[in-house]
């Protein structure tokens, strides 16, 4: 059975007439009797019933017309949907993120792209820089939010908020509890809770970089690679952790087992957020998401 013959068929179904069916179809009228029977023999049932004044259909033509309308549906939403996904209309999109990204960055974002483009599904994936970068290279990611950027020829950046500063995390008991900010020189001489630095590698060299200033050794005395794992361990125990400004923002020190942020001055180290994704990623969806990213 040809689709052709399908398509033919319904119109003739709604006209009820030969001549009008063909000219809707920009055929001649011999040949729309042709496809019919045709139609009518590979089926092997009779689907109209034709006399000098009128074209009836039999409850077997009748069924072929429901059936027929649902395929055609079918496949002109198909078309569409393919359409759309080359164009980026239409797809997903999964999209990796951190903490400063997730407040300042995706409301406004996925509030764009369901606005322009509400049959894009983002799928979304929070965690620090080193996995995101990790996922992107392999491939389970097609953007990534985070802090700094690869230095890979195969990667394409966009950076989305700069000067993102760095603060000190403590505990209640914790001698600078009472302050609201300490020179980074200070630091000489603290135990410090730190991260592993392919889990976050600007924000580990930054806070490295500002401790060569002064010339002073961290005493890196236990490692967390989980934000909530360094807030844990510094409200427990009497040492420095290290988070971003806007993540230590959402700490709230009401009890003792809440951390404390303080800011670190003399230097005060800084992040840049980007969007991270490959140059040779084909999808659609994500120059869609791209077009929409704010950017510095």
């Amino acid at each position: 059975m040809e689709f052709r013959h399908l398509v033919s068929f319904v119109m003739l179904a709604d006209e009820l007439h030969f001549g009008r069916a063909a000219k809707r179809l920009h055929v001649a009228q011999p040949s729309l009797t042709a496809q019919m029977q045709k139609l009518e023999r590979f089926l092997g049932v009779q689907l109209l019933v034709r006399n000098a004044h009128e074209v009836k259909l039999t409850a077997a033509g009748m069924e072929l017309k429901q059936q027929a309308e649902t395929i055609l549906a079918q496949v002109d939403r198909a078309v569409r949907l393919t359409k759309d996904a080359a164009d980026g209309k239409s797809g997903s999109v999964a999209v990796g993120y951190n903490y400063l990204a997730g407040r300042k960055v995706l409301p406004d974002l996925l509030s764009r792209m369901n606005a322009d483009l509400p049959d894009v599904s983002v799928s979304l994936w929070e965690r620090r820089t080193g996995p995101q970068i990790a996922a992107v290279r392999a491939g389970s990611l097609d953007l990534a939010m985070t802090y700094g950027y690869p230095q890979a020829p195969e990667m394409q950046y966009r950076r989305l908020v700069s000067d993102i500063p760095i603060v000190g995390v403590i505990g209640h008991r914790h001698p600078w509890a009472a302050r609201d900010e300490v020179s980074f020189a200070e630091l000489a001489g603290q135990q410090c809770v730190l991260f592993a630095r392919d889990q976050s590698p600007q924000m580990y060299d930054a806070i490295f970089a500002a401790a060569r200033v002064h010339k002073i050794v961290l005493d890196v005395a236990r490692t967390a690679d989980d934000p909530g794992g360094t807030a844990q361990l510094v409200a427990t125990l009497p040492m420095v952790g290290f988070a971003s400004g806007p993540r230590a923002d959402s700490y709230t020190a009401h009890g003792p087992s809440d951390p404390i942020a303080v800011r670190l001055v003399d230097p005060t180290p800084t992040l840049d957020l980007y969007a991270v994704w490959r140059k040779d990623n084909g999808n659609p969806a994500l120059a869609a998401l791209v077009d929409r990213l704010p950017e510095v």
